[in-house]
């Protein structure tokens, strides 16, 4: 016979068998138990997190250091006069400690504003070469690209929080940069 109306024991009960391990206790959330406690136990714990965003943009690959022989010969059809065009996926990748308030190294939101003004304002539906200054002075490389993006997204980060990007240029061709 089962009584369908009495209530569950509660979750705290605990019936002591001393063969067993008393049950594990669950952290309460307002102690910030699993937002900061490390594995040390007081250090908060340092996690990385990720936005990824495409872009659109055309360029030339071409030196003024060079002669045009030696940029054709160097860099093959992305010498083309005309220039060419890439769709750019970046992801920014940030570094830091987990706040034991909001759970966040960054409120992800508020690091796609900074994407918006640091990679898509200046590079997206752009011509590198013509529409971005930095590009006047160095070459618009895969490489320089994740260069100008660090250099814009620390403008709009506070210091010590970008870990590293990553541009993918095309599905074979990447950078990676940290700020060395």
């Amino acid at each position: 016979h089962v009584n369908l109306h009495s209530s569950p024991a509660p979750a705290s009960a605990h019936v002591e068998n001393p063969a067993l391990p008393p049950p594990p206790q669950a952290p309460h959330c307002s102690e910030g138990a699993m937002q900061s406690d490390g594995p040390a136990g007081g250090r908060p714990r340092t996690i990385r997190i990720s936005r990824s965003q495409t872009f659109s943009a055309s360029h030339r690959l071409h030196s003024d250091s060079l002669s045009e022989e030696e940029n054709k010969k160097l860099y093959g059809k992305c010498n083309h006069p005309n220039g060419h065009g890439h769709n750019y996926k970046v992801i920014v990748s940030l570094r830091g400690p987990i706040d034991p308030v909001n759970g966040m190294v960054m409120n992800l939101t508020e690091l796609k504003q900074h994407i918006q003004k640091a990679i898509m304002d200046p590079l997206d539906h752009k011509n590198l070469d013509k529409d971005v200054p930095f590009f006047a002075q160095h070459v618009s490389t895969v490489e320089n690209v994740a260069v100008f993006i660090w250099e814009s997204m620390q403008k709009h980060l506070p210091p010590g929080l970008l870990y590293k990007v990553t541009v993918h240029e095309t599905d074979s061709n990447t950078a990676v940069y940290k700020g060395e």
